[in-house]
């Protein structure tokens, strides 16, 4: 029996998770289906579009993204205190771009005198609300049943698009989220799509590439000119200190490296293209060279419910309930040692 997704998610132990939906019987229903010969590739930029628009709703960043032909990832962070930041307007303001506005609510809104239990009533709407804008599941229903009704619509047939529910994972510390945004980043090159990361049509990589590219710039002759939505993208913010603003807690050039000179391993599968010098990152972070590698060239065997070291896996475990969780050994050998105070 599954288990419940309210006892996957705990924002004590992290704010960070890694999410994965796949299509019905795994078709290619994003991509060019090679059996019928039809292409929907088409559909990558919806999955863009509706993230641009519910990022600027929810209460939940996005760290990386990558549309694949029949499932996409996401790396999310819950970002709880902002939420609660929100005023009660704010928060009926946002939740009714999505959803129709209860009658009480317009009413509110006109300015008609409410009695003490109405106004009761509206507190009680809101408070769920905020809380559902910070829920996972409320987010990717929002984005699957979404995505699922203009396919359908398309296809002018009813029935499942996406193959259940859809899959989260917890990431327990940044060694966990580094690793897991760069496989997400890296999905297209390792699949034998994409030769580069800025090629990479569909994926926060490329994004995060072209905006900071300067309009003075020469274009990439392998650069994709694929026009993609502008979502929000949480922000890189170097090393954390005290009094910085929120934010992944690496610096974009460090992370641009990391990918990239990753990305160049993975596509070259030689043991020759490996440099000797190691990215900072990974230094820092004190991961070695080729259990990174064989990490990321191996990341969904290796992790299942949670990512990270073995004493975050083992926390997160008695959260859960559980004496184990898959990953602890993949965890204690590649993130063994401590990072540096």
């Amino acid at each position: 029996m599954p288990t419940p997704r309210k006892n996957q998610v705990c924002l004590d132990s992290t704010p960070y998770y890694h999410c994965i939906s796949r299509c019905v019987r795994r078709a290619f229903l994003c991509g060019q289906d090679e059996f019928s010969g039809q292409n929907y590739e088409h559909r990558k930029q919806w999955v863009v579009d509706k993230l641009a628009e519910l990022a600027d709703v929810f209460s939940i960043d996005i760290c990386a993204y990558a549309v694949m032909s029949n499932h996409y990832h996401l790396v999310l962070h819950i970002n709880q205190p902002q939420a609660l930041d929100w005023s009660d307007d704010a928060v009926i303001e946002r939740w009714t771009r999505l959803f129709k506005a209860p009658l009480l609510i317009e009413r509110m809104r006109k300015g008609e005198h409410l009695g003490a239990a109405e106004k009761k009533l509206v507190a009680e709407l809101v408070q769920e609300w905020r809380s559902r804008l910070t829920d996972l599941g409320w987010f990717m229903r929002c984005l699957n049943e979404s995505l699922a009704r203009q396919a359908n619509e398309e296809d002018n047939c009813t029935g499942r698009f996406w193959e259940g529910r859809y899959k989260s994972q917890a990431l327990l510390d940044e060694q966990a989220l580094l690793t897991c945004m760069s496989y997400v980043d890296l999905n297209p090159i390792r699949a034998g799509i994409n030769p580069t990361p800025e090629a990479s049509d569909y994926t926060s990589i490329q994004a995060r590439i072209q905006a900071h590219q300067t309009p003075t710039a020469e274009p990439d002759q392998n650069q994709s000119q694929t026009a993609q939505a502008p979502v929000k993208l949480f922000d890189f913010i170097g090393d954390e200190h005290t009094n910085q603003p929120e934010g992944i807690a690496f610096s974009f050039p460090d992370y641009l490296e990391l990918v990239d000179w990753t990305g160049r391993v993975v596509r070259d599968d030689k043991a020759e293209a490996i440099s000797d010098s190691l990215p900072p990152v990974l230094v820092r972070l004190g991961i070695e060279q080729q259990a990174w590698l064989d990490t990321i060239n191996h990341y969904e065997q290796r992790f299942f419910r949670a990512v990270g070291a073995m004493d975050k896996l083992k926390q997160f475990a008695r959260q859960l309930g559980q004496c184990w969780l898959k990953g602890q050994s993949a965890g204690k050998h590649v993130y063994k040692q401590p990072l540096p105070r």
